[in-house]
């Protein structure tokens, strides 16, 4: 007669390893809009110190919109990271106890979110073309 483990099945050891590349890939898109806002914050002032060295300033956009997109892009990577991490746990909770339920929030949210920066961004440079 088979002796009881502690050990998860085979099965459940599959669903926690998806749960745990689905957490990755979650870290790794919030890295990712976290660079992104490191980029567009250093862009401009990139652009304002290439102006100043060539001698051009009247051209160099002086609203600060570039750093408040950049500055909230990392505030929502930051974020995403935050919400991966407690969808994670749940998930692993609710894998362990047998009760999984799917939740479709957290790419609603982000996709929202990148459509309205991507908006704004698009706005801010389309001044300049």
């Amino acid at each position: 007669m088979p002796m009881a483990t502690d050990t998860p099945s085979n099965d459940t050891s599959h669903d926690h390893q998806a749960n745990e590349r689905t957490f990755l890939s979650w870290i790794r898109t919030s890295i990712g809009i976290m660079a992104f806002g490191f980029v567009v914050v250093k862009f401009a002032l990139f652009v304002k110190q290439f102006a100043f060295l060539v001698g051009n300033t009247e051209d160099v956009p002086q609203s600060a919109y570039s750093g408040i997109v950049g500055v909230a892009l990392i505030v929502f990577g930051v974020a995403i990271a935050l919400f991966a991490y407690l969808q994670f746990r749940r998930t692993q909770k609710q894998l362990t106890t047998g009760s999984y339920q799917p939740v479709k929030s957290l790419p609603l949210i982000l996709i929202s979110f990148i459509l309205v920066i991507g908006a704004i961004l698009l706005v801010y440079l389309m001044q300049y073309i």
